[in-house]
């Protein structure tokens, strides 16, 4: 009879004891990952190396789309709801975002722009600048695409790690750790790109679109002329002609495009010319093996110098 009512305490302590551990939100909701979202797929590969197990990331671009003209869906405004954080590049790069971020109406939400502090390079030729960003008076001029250059990813690899250390100071030496470590990463893949590029004897290429001044500044190339010096608007007859005579007069060889835009342009020039034209990602995942910011840069360098050496 002692044991049956000893084993019946047991059981009801047991039973309390499991409904007293439920009834503690703080500590299941700490393991709860950190809901980011991101305007472009690069911002979502550098919070997931920094962030880890830590963080839930959804890019509103996948890779595939051209970030100047993205239209925001309905499922867009609901991860910005329920997002901590998000991330963007700024510099009128994502004009979409102001209005998705005052739509959504989450006054909790922290929004980082990761571009503050980069050293801009100047694009009078190209404007991306609608309007102010989302919570600034003014955007800064420069050309937005500041991530071709991995020094600028460092610049932005800070903004993210601090933002998560601010939403989440019980982690900050996995953020610390994680940030050093795909620091160090970056690092030897710029000294294996810059192996690479330094055997090229000609280094000119021409641009379908501004994205590449970063990229070229870094590695050494010279952007000779630019196709669509506008975006979104279609170069006349007249630069197109002037475009062809200079490639065939400057024994110019590559065409550097992207996937996320119309090939008809370069076809034209490379059919006219007979430069090869070599597509080109300025997104992580718009070509196959260009997942990750590291194996986007790298494809990218290492297609444009084989084609240069064609």
């Amino acid at each position: 009879m002692l044991g049956v009512r000893l084993t019946r305490i047991v059981r009801i302590t047991l039973l309390l004891w499991a409904a007293l551990v439920a009834s503690w939100p703080s500590s299941v909701s700490a393991q709860e990952p950190i809901n980011v979202v991101v305007t472009i797929p690069v911002l979502k590969d550098l919070t997931e190396q920094v962030g880890q197990g830590h963080v839930r990331v959804k890019s509103l671009l996948s890779g595939y789309e051209n970030e100047h003209t993205y239209s925001p869906k309905p499922t867009d405004l609901v991860a910005v709801r329920k997002a901590r954080l998000l991330f963007e590049v700024g510099l009128g790069l994502e004009v979409w975002v102001a209005s998705l971020v005052k739509n959504a109406g989450s006054p909790s939400l922290l929004v980082v722009t990761t571009s503050r502090g980069v050293d801009l390079i100047e694009d009078d030729s190209d404007s991306h600048h609608d309007g102010p960003a989302h919570g600034s008076e003014s955007t800064p001029s420069g050309n937005p695409h500041i991530w071709m250059d991995p020094d600028n990813v460092v610049v932005m690899l800070q903004h993210i790690t601090e933002a998560l250390i601010e939403v989440d100071p019980a982690h900050t030496q996995d953020y610390r750790r994680n940030q050093a470590a795909y620091l160090r990463q970056l690092d030897g893949l710029k000294h294996e790109l810059f192996a690479r590029v330094g055997a090229l004897s000609d280094r000119r290429f021409v641009a379908h679109h501004p994205a590449w001044p970063y990229l070229a500044k870094r590695f050494g190339f010279t952007i000779a002329a630019t196709i669509q010096i506008h975006s979104g608007t279609e170069p006349s007859a007249l630069h197109m002609q002037s475009l062809i005579d200079k490639i065939r007069k400057e024994g110019l060889k590559v065409i550097a495009s992207e996937i996320q835009l119309s090939q008809k342009l370069p076809t034209l020039l490379s059919r006219e010319s007979r430069a090869r034209v070599v597509i080109l990602t300025t997104l992580p995942g718009g070509l196959p093996g260009t997942e990750t910011y590291i194996t986007m840069l790298r494809y990218n360098v290492l297609e444009l110098a084989q084609a240069l050496e064609s």
